[in-house]
């Protein structure tokens, strides 16, 4: 299988600057991505059953595979869900669609966000990964505009293999991830 874009710019220039910076003995040290998950809850999912198949369906066509459909764990009277109802999807992705994933959201999707002056570097967890959420999943070239039902938020959770936020930080702007100052 051939490599895509941004699995040889971490080959052949992300990992072996980090271990050069880091001073990483082993290259097997060096962070790496592990996966990126995709999440878009549905609230209005508890009305209509409509709405969960189209964001399932949006969030197929933005990830390049089946997402999973999330089911709520416990009933909650104050939102009018009960347990086992369906009230997300989800995707997570590895290897290959990973890659490609990240090289489309940095290149691609994130120019196209309204206002947009950069990603909060803050938004780590102190392990290494990092979460960001979208206000709106048209920004994808995959989603056509005209047949989109309802504009839904998206998140997505970055895990790298670092073992600081700083060395996570220093992976993602490797990969051009546009952060505030």
């Amino acid at each position: 299988m051939a490599k895509t874009r941004y699995q040889e710019l971490y080959e052949k220039e992300i990992a072996p600057a980090m271990q050069k910076k880091y001073g990483y003995k082993n290259v097997h040290e060096v962070p790496k991505l592990e996966k990126i998950v995709l999440n878009m809850g549905v609230g209005q999912a508890t009305q209509d059953r409509k709405h969960i198949e189209n964001a399932a369906n949006d969030l197929g066509l933005i990830a390049g595979q089946k997402p999973l459909i999330t089911k709520a764990r416990q009933s909650n009277a104050s939102f009018k869900i009960r347990e086992a109802m369906a009230i997300g999807c989800k995707v997570t992705l590895r290897r290959q669609q990973m890659f490609e994933f990240l090289d489309r959201l940095v290149t691609i999707s994130m120019p196209r966000i309204r206002d947009f002056r950069g990603i909060n570097g803050k938004s780590f967890d102190g392990r290494g990964n990092y979460a960001m959420g979208m206000k709106e999943h048209i920004v994808f070239p995959e989603i056509n505009y005209d047949k989109v039902d309802q504009i839904r938020g998206l998140d997505i959770v970055i895990c790298t293999s670092a073992k600081t936020d700083e060395e996570a930080k220093e992976l993602l702007r490797g990969f051009k991830m546009p952060f505030k100052n």
